[in-house]
């Protein structure tokens, strides 16, 4: 079973300093959709793991995260693609959960829920917390320049072997070739 672990915000869709709030607010960044239908055409299964520590702050609720969440899906639907599922973690930064990013808990999860080793399973994401998740469980770092992946390719914490593109769909390119 291929496996491939997204990260939503500045990967997805544009992301915001204010946070995505609300459906209105959620865009996708271009050919980011199609990318995860040529995914989907290959035989990967893509997963979603994303931090929205906005509910834990009350700056939305549960529902308007599944309001969101619901349009990104009908959106993919419409370019023939699919998420196999949607992990996130609700809780604000201070938190002792063990889910948010840069923790691995929600790899956790994803191993569990799939039955999977995430050893050598590609991650994609814009910030270092992204990477460190997956890479805490063995995962391959890819940090597209999106988002705010033009700023965090300077962080001279990137993990080892982390390779850079430029979008999500550059990573796909390069997987499904």
């Amino acid at each position: 079973m291929k496996i491939i672990v997204l990260d939503r915000d500045g990967v997805i869709n544009f992301d915001s300093d204010q946070f995505i709030k609300k459906p209105e607010e959620w865009k996708p960044i271009p050919g980011s959709l199609e990318a995860i239908a040529r995914l989907n055409e290959s035989g990967w299964r893509v997963i979603v793991a994303s931090n929205q520590s906005g509910v834990g702050r009350g700056l939305f609720d549960m529902d308007t995260l599944n309001a969101i969440n619901e349009k990104m899906t009908k959106a993919l639907g419409q370019v023939g693609g699919r998420l196999d599922a949607i992990f996130f973690c609700p809780h604000t930064a201070d938190s002792t959960c063990d889910c948010r990013k840069p923790k691995p808990g929600m790899f956790l999860q994803i191993a569990e829920r799939f039955n999977a080793e995430m050893k050598g399973v590609p991650v994609v994401g814009d910030s270092l917390r992204d990477l460190q998740a997956g890479v805490a469980v063995g995962c391959r770092p890819y940090l597209v320049l999106t988002g705010k992946g033009s700023k965090t390719q300077l962080d001279p914490d990137l993990p080892e072997g982390t390779q850079i593109f430029p979008d999500l769909a550059a990573v796909v390119a390069q997987l499904t070739a």
